[in-house]
């Protein structure tokens, strides 16, 4: 075709084998030089479904329940502050109301009770 469209426009050529040669080498090098994109969603159709990897959240997991776990071994001042920070998700404003503790002081033995359970989790 791009040699037919060629000769339409009026162009000349002197040897055909020669000038077919070239325009299908250009042709090859054009095509391997295309950027070949895929769509998501013609993967989809056609039966791809990406893979994932869970591995990591399940490291997290294992090693949150882990620490859970060890928690039990700390004192228990230091257990009751790292239980409403760590497991229930309370704030340092939160935890002060319901001990009846200053915030400095929960966040002293949330410091220590942190430093305590490194400790133990890195001797298990």
């Amino acid at each position: 075709m791009k040699t037919w469209s060629y000769l339409v426009k009026g162009g000349k050529i002197e040897v055909m084998k020669a000038f077919l040669y070239h325009v299908l080498n250009n042709l090859i090098v054009d095509e391997y030089r295309k950027r070949k994109t895929s769509s998501l969603d013609v993967l989809l159709e056609k039966g791809f479904e990406p893979g994932k990897d869970y591995s990591e959240r399940l490291i997290d997991v294992l090693d949150g329940k882990a620490a859970i776990l060890l928690i039990q071994q700390l004192p228990e001042r230091y257990k009751k502050a790292m239980r409403m920070r760590f497991v229930q998700g309370l704030t340092l404003t939160e935890m002060s109301l319901i001990t009846g503790q200053s915030k400095n002081t929960l966040a002293v033995q949330i410091h220590r009770g942190l430093e305590k359970l490194k400790l133990l989790y890195h001797r298990a």
